[in-house]
């Protein structure tokens, strides 16, 4: 077998990391598109507002194959179950004008106004279509409350 040098050894491990992983991690230099280069990009595109403002966050933000959805709530008077329901159904959208699925989230945060809920809120979250490997996932329920006035907020991490 032929000596290898140091810098040849540990190119080969990170090609075999990202074959063992399916490509779920990026490599530096490589991205999930093939152009050589990550990018951060955002869904969709931020534009300034009329006053020529930035702002303030992204609803989405993909970096190599990683996406970055945030919190969405419901902004509207309704129970729990519908609060929920409407949140689930925007974040599927998301995901799809991503080019994404409920099927490849990784991570949900979930942030509940009252933890009195964390019951009514499971029967439909378990609804969502999440494949059969659900998310990791994580529910809180914040001292403040959640800002608009939402019984619920969900965030989540997925890959395209």
């Amino acid at each position: 077998m032929e000596k290898q040098s140091r810098r040849g050894l540990l190119k080969n491990a990170a090609k075999a990391a990202v074959a063992v992983t399916g490509g779920a991690v990026a490599v530096k230099g490589a991205s999930a598109q093939g152009t050589g280069k990550l990018e951060k990009k955002a869904y969709p595109a931020p534009a300034p507002s009329a006053d020529g403002k930035r702002p303030l966050f992204s609803g989405a933000v993909s970096y190599g194959n990683t996406l970055y959805l945030a919190g969405v709530g419901a902004h509207f008077p309704g129970t729990i179950e519908q609060h929920t329901k409407h949140v689930l159904d925007e974040l599927e959208k998301k995901l799809i004008s991503a080019g994404s699925s409920m099927q490849k989230v990784l991570k949900v945060n979930v942030y509940l106004n009252d933890l009195k809920d964390y019951d009514a809120m499971n029967k439909v979250y378990a609804t969502a279509n999440w494949g059969s490997i659900p998310p990791v996932r994580t529910t809180v329920s914040p001292a403040a409350g959640i800002p608009g006035n939402s019984l619920v907020e969900i965030d989540l991490i997925a890959y395209i």
